[in-house]
């Protein structure tokens, strides 16, 4: 895919950005990273038998399991929100920085959690799907079940909780809003990944339903709900924005 026409997915039209959110815009690049994970994915796009035997075992399992679980299973489905360089320039951090504790919150395989994993010394992960789960513990991050991650029940706080993709996947988004907030750290840091337009569903067996809590996300277009979603969501929620980015 050519470069040019990649760099339209970070491309943001910031006069219709609220006041607040304009100076808060950290826009991206489409860099060597990126570029190299969706080569990979082209590659086993042309993989034609591997295709085949995934899509009639995606077929049948759909029947009675999640695709999360599937794509575990099958060892695809790997996320990527965003670059190591595009990590740093979010936290505002150079590449040696250190920190205590990182908690990813729906870590799927640990892909992104990879990015992330190396500067902090303790990292804890969740993730409902079981084949997930089992990647997450290969590769050595301390897994927690969803209703232990919290602050009260594990008496932890994190300096980074990263919520990726999330939010609009979870049956209790506002819930898992309040809980983020109540078990960062003083000076911690939420990433958070949403995918717009909004359209939550949750994924129940094989099924998909709605969520029990309904977050208020109005408007058209990236930036009209990036708005809204700031000044109905996180800002109610007790989050102070401090960098937006489109990835």
């Amino acid at each position: 895919m050519p470069t040019r026409s990649a760099s339209r997915w970070y491309s943001c039209d910031v006069s219709l950005l609220s006041e607040t959110l304009q100076p808060k815009y950290l826009p991206l690049h489409f860099d060597t990273e990126t570029e190299e994970f969706l080569q990979g994915s082209r590659e086993k796009s042309d993989w034609v038998f591997t295709q085949i035997f995934h899509s009639v075992v995606s077929t049948l399992l759909s029947m009675f399991v999640s695709v999360t679980s599937i794509n575990g299973w099958l060892g695809r489905g790997s996320m990527f929100v965003f670059s190591q360089q595009h990590f740093y320039k979010l936290m505002r951090i150079p590449p040696g920085w250190q920190a205590q504790r990182l908690l990813d919150l729906g870590a799927g395989d640990g892909n992104v959690t990879r990015v992330m994993s190396d500067h902090f010394k303790e990292v804890f992960v969740t993730e409902q799907s079981p084949p997930m789960r089992e990647r997450l513990q290969e590769r050595g991050y301390r897994l927690l079940d969803i209703e232990e991650w919290p602050t009260p029940q594990s008496g932890l706080t994190y300096d980074l909780i990263s919520c990726l993709n999330l939010l609009d996947r979870c049956d209790k988004p506002r819930t898992v809003l309040e809980d983020i907030r109540r078990s960062l750290s003083p000076d911690g840091h939420l990433i958070l990944a949403v995918v717009l337009p909004f359209s939550p569903c949750v994924e129940s067996g094989s099924k998909l339903v709605d969520p029990s809590e309904v977050l208020p996300v109005e408007g058209k277009g990236w930036e009209t709900q990036a708005n809204s979603f700031v000044e109905q969501v996180l800002t109610p929620s007790g989050f102070e924005n401090i960098a937006r980015l489109r990835s």
